[in-house]
């Protein structure tokens, strides 16, 4: 066991959110004990790479107790919780990942994480991936297949298998119907606001919101704004998806025109560019800008701290930019994920349904090592259909069957 962390003697505290977390996610403590008596994992090693916080830590554990050697890093460095990583590293599990790393030691712990000749690779936007078919393309040959957490990373997989580069088969986690539908939607929608809330401490209700992107994600942050209150705007580049928003009640117009009238600008699409330098200066003295997107380009920060004329840490993760003479635009968690940045991510109960996901993901992988011929993978629909029984079990729910008449009716030609 080796690590790299801020403080070991945090672990305590980082134990108290595991613990909490174990006992809200009745899915991934089902399959605790399932893996504990099988030990799917045996002999395999395992690369994670996921926002290390108390949720991602019990995967961790999940995995790890069925058979797997764990070898975790963070995939934000803002989203780290230094006790949470104090946590694994105490348990016995390989851990690199701190707090506010700088990119050099970012990098040089993904490298770490990877240079154990890894099977299994769990990643969460695709810098597992990425370092593997660039840099340290020797471990390729230990690799089984992985699976890919987010919208982000699943577009970067598509661009590469597109161009024949992908090496090892990738399971699209994001892409089940017990991921995105409920993830997305429900946890983004949720958790991103508890991010800007807890972080501005400011009103909703009455107040224009921007929501740049209609996907699943940015469905569930539009959602939750108009519960609060708020007034909606959805800026998009999809004609399908902006009709979607026309007919959930919301207005839609291009970034320009909506650059005036926002008083928050949530970014939500997966892409570059969204928010630029021109934008800036169109906005309300005191618009509040955040991005719920994997990666820090959606607002263009390097544009943004250029061209201001002056800057003000006007709160924890609130830095305020002047970008005309007396007007500031102020941006939460330096433009990273909100959520994360500026809050403890998604909800215990969401999670649970995603990392059941992902875990049983990675028991297809190994159950089908050298079988699996297509690069990307959808998960299997028996898999999706566990973690919704599973689910619905845990609930206290019941559903009709189908009956072999209706079966029948159903399959005839």
């Amino acid at each position: 066991m080796s690590y790299d962390i801020r403080d070991i003697s945090l672990a305590p505290s980082g134990e108290h959110k595991i613990d909490w977390v174990r006992k809200n996610c009745p899915l991934l403590r089902s399959l605790e004990s399932d893996f504990s008596k099988e030990k799917p994992f045996t002999g395999k090693r395992i690369a994670l790479s996921i926002h290390l916080e108390a949720k991602t830590a019990y995967l961790c554990k999940v995995l790890a107790a069925g058979g797997a050697e764990m070898y975790i890093t963070g995939s934000n460095p803002l989203s780290t919780q230094d006790d949470v990583a104090a946590a694994l590293a105490s348990a016995g599990l390989n851990v690199y990942a701190y707090y506010n790393a700088t990119e050099e030691e970012y990098t040089a712990h993904i490298r770490r994480v990877l240079s154990h000749h890894c099977n299994i690779i769990i990643d969460d936007g695709g810098d597992l991936v990425n370092m593997l078919h660039t840099e340290l393309t020797d471990e390729l040959q230990y690799v089984i297949g992985g699976c890919e957490e987010t919208t982000t990373g699943i577009i970067r997989l598509r661009a590469m298998a597109a161009a024949d580069t992908l090496r090892f088969p990738m399971v699209m986690v994001n892409d089940a119907d017990c991921k995105h539908l409920f993830d997305n939607r429900y946890g983004t929608g949720q958790s991103v606001w508890d991010g800007i809330n807890r972080t501005t401490n400011l009103i909703v209700a009455g107040k224009t919101v921007v929501v740049a992107g209609y996907g699943w994600c940015g469905k569930g942050v539009a959602m939750r704004a108009k519960g609060l209150g708020a007034q909606v705007i959805v800026t998009e580049v999809d004609p399908i998806k902006a009709i979607e928003a026309v007919m959930d009640g919301f207005s839609v117009m291009k970034m320009e025109e909506a650059a005036p009238l926002g008083d928050f600008f949530v970014t939500v699409t997966g892409c570059a560019g969204v928010i630029t330098r021109d934008h800036f200066p169109l906005m309300k003295n005191g618009a509040i800008l955040c991005n719920a997107g994997h990666f820090d380009v959606e607002i263009d920060m390097a544009g943004l701290r250029e061209s201001a004329l002056s800057t003000i840490d006007q709160r924890a993760n609130i830095i305020g930019y002047e970008v005309t003479e007396g007007k500031f635009v102020y941006v939460l968690g330096e433009g990273r994920l909100v959520n994360l940045a500026c809050g403890d991510g998604h909800p215990a109960e969401i999670m649970d349904m995603s990392f059941a996901i992902q875990a049983l993901s990675a028991k297809y992988l190994v159950e089908h090592d050298g079988a699996l011929t297509e690069k990307l993978i959808s998960v299997p629909r028996e898999v999706d259909l566990e973690v919704a029984n599973r689910k619905l079990s845990f609930l206290g729910i019941t559903i009709d069957s189908l009956t072999p008449e209706q079966v029948a009716y159903l399959n005839q030609g």
